[in-house]
Order: structure tokens, then sequence, then C-alpha cells
């Protein structure tokens, strides 16, 4: 068995689920995806948010935030990431192969680098939009896994093709 994870910021497109998946054509064994989609805990951006919005004190000053609606948030977030996760592993059995999801609720590095671990993956794959900024000082997701990881780790940018992300034509960065 083949076994790779891949770590996705958003859900997969179709486009994205058949070229990770057609970069595994050649391999004669039968190959496993094991796709992460993190999930941020969203109560301290909420309480940043609403204390700015509805307390007239200014800067610094913060308002009670309803815990109940902290938890209703966080509990529809979670749903929302659930649902994206189930689509994009749907997507990615439908092309035939075997697919397990896991909601990632700690840092997204250290959880692939566990599940490459847990699982033996032949490899990495890292799914996300481009970070020009991060990227440049090597604090985006793929550099913060290879330096962690001692398998081969591809970043891809989401919902481009390849063509796409050689020439830097569409969203992604062109390196410039």
């Amino acid at each position: 068995m083949y076994d790779v994870v891949l770590l996705i910021e958003r859900n997969l497109t179709l486009l994205d689920a058949e070229q990770v998946t057609g970069l595994h054509h050649d391999i004669d064994d039968s190959v496993t995806y094991h796709v992460l989609l993190p999930m941020e805990e969203l109560s301290g951006r909420l309480h940043t948010s609403m204390g700015s919005m509805l307390d007239p004190g200014g800067p610094g000053a913060s308002a009670p935030v309803d815990p109940e609606m902290v938890q209703r948030v966080n509990e529809d977030a979670r749903a929302q990431v659930e649902a994206g996760l189930a689509r994009s592993v749907a997507l990615l059995t439908s092309t035939g192969h075997e697919v397990h999801g896991t909601l990632v609720t700690d840092d997204p590095i250290d959880a692939l680098t566990r599940h490459v671990t847990e699982v033996g993956a032949a490899e990495a794959i890292v799914l996300t939009e481009p970070h020009t900024v991060a990227e440049f000082f090597h604090l985006d997701w793929t550099s913060r896994a290879r330096r962690q990881l001692d398998v081969p780790v591809l970043h891809l940018l989401e919902h481009e093709t390849f063509e796409e992300q050689g020439r830097g034509g569409g969203e992604g960065s062109s390196g410039l």
C-alpha cells in the first residue's frame, strides 16, 4: 500500500482531486489518501472582532461576548468544515481510491507530521492557495513540513492546473 497524506487549506475541487490522483497513476501498489483539513478555533477572533465593534471605549477595550454565541459560531464553523471535508473525501473516493478524512484542530503541520508517521506515508502533499510573503520567508505550511518530515513534500496550488502553476498564469505566484 502507498499512503499519501494530503493537507488541504480549503475544500477540494474536482480539478484538485484529479490532479492529485493523477500524480500516482504509475504506482503499482494501491494508493490510499489521508486528507487533513484544519479548522481554525474562532472564539479568540470572534471575541476581538465583537469587542472592537461593540465597545465605544476605543482600542484596547473589549466588550463581553456571550459564551453561548461563541459556542454556536464554533459549532457552525465546525459543521461547515466537516461538510467540506466530507465533500473532499467523496471527490477523491470517486477517482477509485481509498480515502480517509480527518478534521484538524491543532497546528496543521504538527498534525501532518503526526499523521505521516502514524500511517507510514510515502509522501505528503500540501494543497493551498498562494501565500507569497509566507513562502518568501519559508513560514508557509510546505516549508515548515519539509523541515520536519523525512518524506517528499509536494506543494500544489489549489484550483489551478499544473500548467497554470508552472507558468504563473493563474492566481499563483510567478516567482517574480
